[in-house]
């Protein structure tokens, strides 16, 4: 997309974001009001920074079935899903949104990340009846906790947090997100300010307050370099456990069924008497000792600030844990995501995808 800037970064009050997000508003004036409103349904979020590759040709599911870690092949149009593609070691190298339209897919995928995705995916396309383009100037994302027909009809649903078939959750049945519905609509970019119409905006800032708290990772903050799915929970909605090979599968079954995650996600509750949030990559403490790294903050309107961070397995979810950002040290309370004992899962009837035999 090249320099991109969002036209909405002209409306009142419209402050530019940082980093990856630099390219949209982090906030219209009233992050916290903002995020309110977005919770609501109120609201609408411009993430036309995300990217969009369109995949066609006849092959185009069965195809990326193959490489990745969702089964793609029996959706149908107008299925959402989400999958990612691995090393051989199994550590995250891209996510996608996946989007099944009449006759292509729609891949959403992060700021910045679109043309090493469409590199990486043209150099496994061999003589296979598949076309790999790049839509990103075409297309906008509008997101919102509800469908809204008058934005558009080609949309895509999150299945966080929900189990997807084939997936398995590593994380509490009561989620935090049950009650947040996620759905970026996607708009010809021409048209994006027209699409807003009269809804209120929200900026970043509002986003990712409300990610947080729906205990979701995203590439880029969460993931490193080191990162396997079985960490953040990503089981759930990015993996199918029984569906062919692909790179990476070995370690995915190997970790779910004999071991454990040597990290997992971990929700962390700030204290609010700091005014200021840690920066992201801030050491998390255990002591002298750090355990972890912050990865992600934001101030909620409810719940105030708050973080995810990657910690060790082996932490005990009671102990005491501070955020250390230069002279500034946070206390944090955390509150269990990935369960320390997640994984090992062979022989054991727990999950959503194991039954008890029949007698």
């Amino acid at each position: 997309m090249g320099e991109y800037h969002s036209v909405l970064l002209q409306r009142p009050g419209a402050v530019a974001g940082t980093g990856v997000d630099a390219a949209v508003a982090a906030h219209y004036g009233a992050p916290t009001r903002e995020a309110r409103k977005l919770a609501e349904g109120e609201a609408l979020a411009d993430l036309s920074h995300f990217e969009v590759l369109e995949l066609s040709g006849a092959d185009r599911q069965s195809w990326l079935d193959t490489l990745s870690t969702q089964r793609i092949n029996t959706l149908t149009a107008g299925n959402s899903t989400q999958t990612l593609l691995l090393s051989v070691q199994g550590r995250i190298e891209h996510e996608m949104k996946v989007l099944v339209d009449e006759d292509r897919l729609l891949l959403i995928v992060e700021p910045g990340r679109g043309q090493a995705l469409q590199e990486f995916l043209l150099s496994m396309r061999f003589a296979l009846r598949v076309e790999i383009e790049n839509r990103s100037d075409e297309f906008g994302i509008l997101a919102a906790t509800k469908p809204l027909d008058e934005v558009s009809a080609l949309r895509w649903v999150d299945p966080w947090p929900g189990v997807s078939e084939g997936g398995f959750a590593y994380s509490a049945a009561d989620h935090p997100a049950v009650e947040r519905p996620w759905v970026l609509h996607l708009v010809p970019l021409a048209e994006l300010e027209e699409r807003v119409g009269d809804h209120p905006l929200a900026g970043m800032m509002a986003v990712e307050a409300l990610r947080i708290a729906a205990w979701q990772p995203r590439l880029g903050h969460e993931v490193d370099e080191r990162t396997i799915p079985h960490e953040l929970d990503w089981l759930r909605t990015a993996v199918h456990l029984s569906k062919g090979c692909y790179k990476g599968q070995e370690t995915i079954a190997r970790v779910h069924n004999i071991g454990h995650p040597p990290r997992r996600m971990v929700f962390l509750h700030l204290d609010g008497s700091m005014h200021t949030l840690p920066a992201e990559g801030s050491p998390v403490m255990l002591g002298e000792r750090q355990v972890g790294t912050l990865t992600s903050a934001a101030l909620h309107y409810e719940a105030g600030p708050i973080a995810l961070a990657v910690i060790k397995r082996g932490v005990d979810p009671q102990a005491e844990l501070t955020v250390v950002d230069g002279e500034s040290t946070y206390p944090v309370a955390q509150e269990v995501i990935v369960a320390p004992d997640a994984g090992q899962t062979a022989g054991r009837f727990t999950g959503f995808i194991r039954t008890p035999p029949r007698h």
